[in-house]
């Protein structure tokens, strides 16, 4: 019989979606008022940087609060937010980095309710055992152990009550409010296009029949993909708000101890999350977009286990292939063609003329310096992050010919997602070789990455 002991210790309860509005409009009004003062002292002439700057790191604790205490899809879109270093203020991106760390669980007891509502019986008759305290806990929804009836230990990913019947009204509020405060600094229809994006991704990735066919459809494709291992479905214990799946052990990024894992270990972890993106993105033309660290773990014998596929992009074969080729013209520094290809994926306006190799070959040396080195590169210890931070306000020159690029939003992610637990495992590869087979469309020599 499962234990119906009660997690109060930090537990909190769902927060009801009048008190979302208010904290959201209370939120949206106060950055406002902030930015509408901050453009007065500018005209007046009584703006300096640091004021500014202190401004937007207010408005950026003030966001990352509300946010993280109200979860659900205000508070995965603040992840993804994060990331966009190159539209947002560095204060506020700092902020909002705050917000992919391990989100406080909600009280056992509306998960007891949850499970009961899903599946008309109780969570003790359901399983064998059951964990009240959870093994992890995000933005949308938490995760127990437990164990079924024929003894096989499963993990249950539980959504929190309501959070898909406030998913549209919450990004309807957090548009108003970043476009209110002046945030992102991308024009109305290009910060639309963003927010429709992620109302679709997050429609999806609160529908946990859909994540059950993302799980199969990747266990497929990466069957004989050796080192990778994603959990196998429970659909007996599974439905619209319930996902159960085997539980597949492994060390996360921030436990992995250096003493265990030798840098041949970590280097074949390396290699193995990178042919895994690859191979979805070229291959599969689905990616994997949530590089959250909870989402992967790892084993000593140089194993990956993905978690999470609820945040999944299908591609478009012409994105694709002009994501191809706009690496294959950086690499070969053929401008007019990168431009060509920036047009095609929708992060160039087409009536703007041409940039050049001013704007684009800066960027293109930066992004490919941990793939296109001369011999092995070290992920860890290079600043690699903060040049990409002071070369986003060149961004901002000419956004008149640039805009986000909606299709690769979560390619691009995805990427920065996997550089960053590289550089926390101190990987040190040549990925020279792979990048040529991706740009020449070789699919073989990605499968021999290993």
């Amino acid at each position: 019989m499962a234990s119906r002991e009660r997690n109060n210790d930090n537990g909190n309860a769902p927060v009801s979606r009048g008190r979302r509005f208010f904290k959201l409009a209370g939120m949206t009004a106060s950055v406002a008022g902030s930015y509408a003062k901050s453009k007065v002292r500018s005209m007046v002439g009584a703006n300096d940087e640091d004021a500014e700057a202190e401004r937007w790191r207010q408005a950026g604790l003030m966001i990352a609060e509300t946010l993280g205490e109200l979860k659900g899809a205000v508070m995965k879109v603040g992840q993804v937010a994060s990331q966009a270093r190159d539209l947002l203020p560095p204060e506020i991106a700092d902020a909002l980095a705050s917000l992919q760390n391990e989100a406080p669980p909600m009280d056992f007891d509306v998960i007891a309710r949850q499970i009961e509502r899903e599946f008309g019986m109780s969570y003790d008759r359901l399983f064998r055992t059951f964990e009240t305290e959870p093994f992890a806990a995000a933005s949308i929804g938490q995760v127990h152990r437990a164990t079924m009836d024929d003894g096989r230990d499963v993990v249950v990913k539980v959504q929190y009550p309501g959070v898909d019947e406030s998913c549209d009204s919450d990004l309807a509020h957090l548009r108003m409010a970043f476009r209110a405060s002046g945030i992102l600094k991308v024009n109305r229809q290009a910060m639309n296009d963003m927010f429709e994006e992620l109302r679709a991704r997050l429609h999806e990735e609160l529908d946990y029949t859909n994540e059950a066919e993302n799980v199969r459809l990747f266990r497929e494709f990466h069957a004989s993909d050796e080192g990778l291992v994603i959990p196998e479905v429970v659909g007996e214990r599974s439905s619209q708000r319930i996902l159960t799946m085997i539980h597949e052990p492994g060390d996360r990024v921030d436990h992995v101890d250096f003493a265990t894992y030798d840098q041949e270990t970590r280097n074949l972890i390396g290699r193995r999350l990178f042919r895994m993106m690859v191979r979805q993105v070229f291959d599969l033309q689905v990616v994997h977009g949530d590089p959250h660290p909870g989402n992967f773990a790892f084993r000593p014998d140089g194993t990956v286990v993905i978690y999470d596929f609820g945040c999944v992009k299908k591609l478009r074969p012409d994105i694709v292939s002009a994501y191809r080729d706009a690496l294959r013209y950086g690499i070969a520094e053929d401008w007019d063609r990168v431009d060509d290809a920036l047009i095609a994926l929708g992060a160039r306006i087409p009536e703007h003329p041409p940039l050049g190799a001013e704007f684009y070959k800066p960027w293109r040396d930066l992004f490919f310096e941990p793939f296109a080195s001369e011999g092995p590169y070290a992920f860890a210890g290079n600043d690699i992050n903060q040049r990409f931070v002071k070369m986003a306000p060149r961004v901002l020159r000419y956004l008149d010919a640039l805009k986000p690029p909606v299709e690769t939003m979560f390619i691009d992610r995805a990427l920065g997602g996997h550089l960053h637990t590289m550089a926390s495992l101190h990987v040190v590869e040549d990925f020279g070789p792979a990048v040529r087979a991706v740009i020449d469309g070789d699919p073989e020599a990605l499968r021999a990455l290993t």
